[in-house]
C-alpha cells in the first residue's frame, strides 16, 4: 500500500532553514509527481510546491518562489523540500502528496514551527 512518511520538521528561528523529506513506498515513485502542501492553524491546506516524475519540472506558491526547494532522490524513493529564509508566517504542518487518479495520498505531516 502507499505509505508517505515525512521528517525533518521542527523549531527554528526567523531566517533559518529546514530540509523536509518525505519517504515514499508502495508505488513506482520515478513515475509519479510529487507534491508538498502545508496547513496553518485556521487555515486551509495550500499547495507549496510540486515536481515532475523525473524530476525536471517544479512549481512553487508565489509565497514561497525564491526560498524553497523542491528536489526528489529517485534512487532513495524520497522528496525534500529545502526551505530556506524561513518566516513566522511559514508555521504550519507541511504534508507530502500523491495522486493516483482521483484519489489523493497524504503522509502524517511534520510541523514546522518559525518562532524567536
Amino acid at each position: 500500500q502507499v505509505q508517505l512518511v515525512e521528517s525533518g520538521g521542527g523549531l527554528v528561528q526567523p531566517g533559518g532553514s529546514l530540509r523536509l523529506s518525505c519517504a515514499a513506498s508502495g508505488f513506482t515513485f520515478r513515475y509519479s509527481n510529487m507534491f508538498w502542501y502545508r496547513q496553518a492553524p485556521g487555515k486551509e491546506r495550500e499547495l507549496v510546491a510540486s515536481i515532475s516524475g523525473g524530476g525536471g519540472s517544479t512549481t512553487y506558491a508565489d509565497s514561497v518562489k525564491g526560498r524553497f526547494t523542491i528536489s526528489r532522490d529517485n534512487a532513495k524513493n524520497t522528496v525534500y523540500l529545502q526551505m530556506n529564509s524561513l518566516k513566522p508566517e511559514d508555521t504550519a504542518v507541511y504534508y507530502c502528496k500523491k495522486v493516483s487518479g482521483s484519489y489523493a495520498y497524504w503522509g502524517q505531516g511534520t510541523q514546522v514551527t518559525v518562532s524567536s
